[in-house]
């Protein structure tokens, strides 16, 4: 089964129990969703909407997008409004975790039981189940394929502080760099205002290959990020398959998370439009887009 449609019969459990029987035709479900930075759910909307679950008839969704410090506030706005289910994204989850322990919750991004809200992921225990991507430890993997495909060059990492693994990132990036051989030179930015800096002072430093950590921030700003390293020269290895289409030279990850879709995987994915770094093997779990 494919992520999207993971994704959204999670969603309609959660939205009714019992989504095989007959509902009154006045029912109405109430879906909030959450993200830091997703800004499209047609492919949510899609699959719920052939699990009988169709907007305007019987489903609801209020999608609110907000920045790190406005998730908590806007996550007391939705389930304030009493939805039947909720979806939180990446830094979303802990934000919606702690307004509700009732509403259930459809985790999309963060390890729920390293965040204390579930027991394990076979038997959560509590009210967040959902789709677990191993950020952290994607980073260190990242750093290492995109290191093979650029012998010789000096690593940078660019990560985003707000990060709720970035502990974790960096650790399993420095175990991978020193298995490497390398040691790599990490960089700060938070926004738009701050990306040209950081890419800056890693050219200075040296650097000749980026690895961008997991981040939907990153990912929000991908097409500006791409650019700034293209024009500083600098190999690029992103998250997901449709950064590398945005301009980053690879990435190792799913496809597209603008609309929630899991329709292809593209670890690796190498950009058409510049080859800064040779494909990357693909691994088990995903195939080449190159």
């Amino acid at each position: 089964m494919k992520r999207r449609e993971v994704i959204a019969a999670g969603a309609a459990v959660l939205l009714c129990p019992r989504a095989t029987e007959a509902q009154p035709a006045a029912r109405v479900y109430r879906l909030a969703v959450l993200s830091p930075s997703l800004t499209s759910y047609d492919t949510l909307r899609g699959e719920l909407a052939k699990l009988g679950f169709v907007e305007g008839r019987n489903l609801a969704i209020d999608a609110r997008v907000g920045a790190p410090a406005d998730l908590p506030r806007l996550a007391r706005e939705l389930i304030a409004e009493k939805p039947d289910a909720a979806m939180a994204v990446s830094a979303a989850v802990a934000a919606m975790a702690e307004s509700t322990r009732t509403v259930p919750i459809i985790a999309f991004g963060p390890d729920p039981i390293a965040q204390g809200f579930a027991q394990s992921l076979a038997r959560p225990g509590g009210n967040v189940t959902g789709v677990v991507i191993l950020a952290s430890e994607l980073d260190g993997k990242r750093l290492q394929l995109l290191q093979e495909a650029t012998p010789g060059r000096r690593m940078g990492v660019l990560l985003h502080p707000a990060t709720q693994s970035l502990r974790d990132s960096r650790r399993e990036i420095v175990s991978a760099a020193a298995a490497a051989g390398t040691e790599p030179i990490f960089v700060e930015a938070t926004g738009a205002e701050d990306y040209a800096a950081a890419l800056g002072a890693l050219k200075a430093a040296g650097v000749g290959s980026l690895v961008i950590a997991a981040n939907p921030w990153f990912y929000r700003d991908r097409e500006l990020i791409a650019r700034l390293a293209r024009e500083a020269r600098l190999a690029t290895a992103c998250e997901w398959g449709d950064m590398a289409a945005s301009g980053c030279s690879s990435a190792m990850g799913r496809g597209a998370p603008s609309s929630i879709s899991g329709s292809r995987t593209s670890s690796p994915a190498c950009s058409p439009a510049r080859r800064q770094a040779s494909c990357l093997s693909s691994s088990q779990r995903t195939s080449s887009s190159c």
